[in-house]
């Protein structure tokens, strides 16, 4: 290829142009060839994750590949007073502080929704309040609807709640918050009470505090979920594991 450019006379000149194609060439050959080697090694690496997940857990080290921390040792006990979907007197139990608005916490809800049938009684399930204000400025009046279905119409119709707002929540303060009381009235909430309740706030003391209690153990972000075996042993799930990973966890607390 030539390049047509003018001279000093101002008169026009061909200047041959250099070739750029042969370099071109080598260097994009050589990049196949590393794309090769990373996805290679890669591939090893899958195959093994499962093994190396299982050591992990029994060690109780940090992996920040797989999302698992140490666990805090000093979260509040379960009592009867926690959201609980499940029996309390189950051998494990899986403490989850979670985010309406956090679209993690949605996948991680759903993925929950599928596992806990595996196990029956075996397993329960607790939901504590942690809006991450700073990021969802709606999240905490959406923890606050909950709270108030749950003390006008129980422990059934909270989770019935929750699941309803996870299922239609586009996250990231996506959710109409005219929804709130009429989900309510779905799961069989008088809306009056309801709408009264949601207004004055009410419960705002108890999700603070729930927050609170995250901040002190160290929790940072959602969804954050605290396994606890019936010997005490913890194992912690710091966001949306796939569904494989956690009940390799579930099952590991239940040896």
């Amino acid at each position: 290829m030539e390049e047509i450019k003018t001279n000093s006379d101002n008169n026009l000149e061909v200047k041959p142009k250099r070739d750029y194609v042969l370099p071109a060439s080598i260097l994009i050959a050589a990049l196949l060839v590393s794309i090769s080697l990373v996805y290679s090694a890669g591939k090893k690496a899958d195959d093994s994750e499962s093994a190396n997940l299982v050591q992990k857990i029994d060690r109780g080290i940090n992996n920040e590949d797989r999302n698992l921390m140490p666990a805090p040792a000093d979260i509040k006990p379960v009592t009867s007073a926690d959201h609980i979907l499940g029996n309390l007197n189950a051998s494990v139990k899986i403490v989850t502080f979670s985010d309406f608005e956090c679209p993690f916490c949605k996948t991680f809800h759903l993925t929950m929704k599928q596992i806990l049938p595996l196990y029956g009684d075996k397993i329960a399930w607790v939901f504590r309040q942690l809006p991450l204000d700073i990021l969802h400025q709606k999240a905490k009046k959406v923890a606050l609807a909950t709270e108030c279905v749950s003390a006008l119409g129980g422990n059934d119709k909270f989770w019935k709640y929750v699941d309803k707002i996870f299922e239609i929540t586009p996250s990231n303060d996506g959710l109409d918050l005219n929804e709130l009381p009429k989900i309510a009235e779905q799961v069989g909430v008088d809306r009056a009470k309801f709408q009264s309740c949601l207004d004055s706030n009410k419960y705002i003391d108890k999700i603070e505090a729930s927050q609170k209690e995250a901040e002190n153990v160290g929790i940072r972000g959602t969804p954050f979920s605290l396994v606890i075996a019936k010997d005490g042993k913890k194992y912690a799930i710091n966001g949306a594991l796939p569904f494989s990973d956690i009940k390799l966890i579930i099952d590991e607390a239940l040896k």
